[in-house]
Formats: structure tokens, sequence, C-alpha cells
């Protein structure tokens, strides 16, 4: 993931923003995200469907069709699903192990779904947390995931945040769940849901934190985190994962307003066809 977004951000390949297909306003959306990235090329075909919440059907489905870019051979169709839920993990613990103090030991996770699950596996790869908190609006959806993981399940949103290192916000919010008044001088967020432009997870004093993103173009149509707090953006995180831009000061609250890139879905690909060859 890190190659993958240093190398959109110094402009290779061909990336343009995904187009979204509304079928119904909040409720069934299909994404269509094509890239073209070094010796392959695809497309991935996402449903979003935040209707299915509490159902046995996931929220997210997702198919993947990789190309040769050379000569146009098809490679590959597999399912998307998981290499999405595990390559967003893995762009947020990259940002994370430049931008969160070396320290960091506190996580809050406001979301207690599968990126919240895949969140919590990533970070631990970047950084040794010993408390680990979690909120969902639903409190027996907490519990559960509190359960499952041994970690501690809370009451509110605010109990999660007030003295976290790093903090993830992985839900479909409609309006903030995470204040920056909660938020301790130096923390990082990882803001990595409601990527819809009139969608937001975090309040216009959050947002006052330097703010990273994995895509200029992409946050400016589909993120009402950055749309609506019209907040400045210091970075792409390609742009800091190459060496083009430096990191914002450790002291500094940081925020990475990440919406999903098509590269990193053909990086991922390309790397789980590799390994199924070896």
């Amino acid at each position: 993931m890190e190659s993958a977004l240093a190398e959109f951000s110094q402009g290779a390949g061909i990336h343009p923003v995904r187009t979204i297909l509304t079928i119904e306003e909040r409720a069934r959306y299909v994404g269509l995200m094509p890239a073209v990235a070094g010796d392959v090329m695809g497309l991935k075909f996402v449903t979003f469907y935040p209707v299915n919440a509490g159902s046995e059907v996931p929220t997210h489905n997702a198919t993947i069709l990789l190309y040769r870019t050379g000569d146009g051979q098809p490679l590959a169709a597999m399912d998307g699903r998981l290499i999405t839920e595990m390559r967003t993990a893995a762009v947020s613990a990259a940002v994370t192990r430049r931008l969160a103090p070396l320290d960091s030991r506190t996580l809050a996770l406001l979301g207690s779904g599968v990126q919240a699950h895949a969140h919590l596996d990533a970070l631990r790869c970047v950084r040794e947390l010993s408390d680990v908190r979690v909120w969902s609006r639903t409190r027996e959806h907490a519990e559960r995931f509190a359960r499952r993981h041994g970690v501690t399940a809370v009451h509110a949103a605010e109990d999660a945040v007030r003295g976290a290192d790093v903090i993830v916000t992985a839900t479909a919010a409609h309006d903030p769940v995470l204040r920056g008044a909660w938020l301790k001088p130096g923390a990082h967020v990882n803001a990595v849901g409601s990527c819809r432009p009139d969608w937001r997870e975090l309040d216009d004093d959050a947002m006052r934190g330097a703010l990273v993103v994995d895509s200029r173009e992409a946050v400016a149509q589909e993120a009402g985190d950055v749309i609506l707090s019209g907040a400045p953006i210091y970075a792409e995180a390609g742009e800091i994962l190459s060496g083009a831009k430096e990191s914002p000061a450790q002291s500094a609250t940081t925020v990475f307003k990440s919406v999903g890139l098509a590269c990193e879905d053909i990086a991922a690909a390309k790397l789980v066809l590799e390994s199924a060859q070896v």
C-alpha cells in the first residue's frame, strides 16, 4: 500500500475518481473503480448497501477484475470484499506509522464492524497497543466486539476518545460522531467511513488537525468531512510516504481522511494473484 500510494501521488498510472451510481439515496450505491498501475490494470465493482446493516448480508460486496496492461490479457477475477477490508486498514496502518507518536499505546475504535476488526489487526502491526476501547451506536455490537477481541467496550464515544493516542472512525454516520474537543494534543485520527459528500464523522474542530488524504481529487468530490468543513489539506499520504513532503511534527494532531483508491485494490489483487501462483 505504501508503494501504491507513493506512485499514485507521483502521477504514475491512470486513476480516475470512482463513478458512483445511486440506486437509493442513503441506502444502495454501486461504485466503479478502474485503474492502470504499471504492468497490471483492473476494475473493482463494489456495492455499498447501508440498508444491509444489522442483517446477515454485508454492507460492502465487491468483485475485482485484473488484466495485463501490455496486451490486455485477463489474469483473474476475484472476490474483492476481503481485499477491500484489508487494504483499507493497511493504508491506515501505513499512515499511522508515519504520523502517530512512536509511544502510542491507546486506540479508540468508533464503530464495531469489519473495518474496526481489520484496523485493530493492522494497527497492532505498527504500534504496541495496550489499551483498546470500542464504541458503537448499538451497544450490543460494541460488547460483542469487545468479547471477541479482548478489548474494552464503552457506552459513549467521548469515553473511547478521551486520552487516546490513535482513533479510528469506521462508521456510516451522517453527522459527526467525533468531536475535536475530545482529542488530546498529538492524537492521530484515521477517518475511513462516511465517504459521501453530505455525510461526515468528524466535526469542524476535529478537522483542524493537520489533514492528510489519500487523494485530493477524490476527497473534494466524495468526503463530506473535507467538503463541509472546508479544512485545508496538508498533503496526500503518498507525498509523505515517498518523502516528497515531510510528516507533520510528532506533537501535531493529525487526521487521515481515506475514501479508498482503485490503485490500492489493484496492488492488493496483484499480490493475491502472485501469492496464489507460488
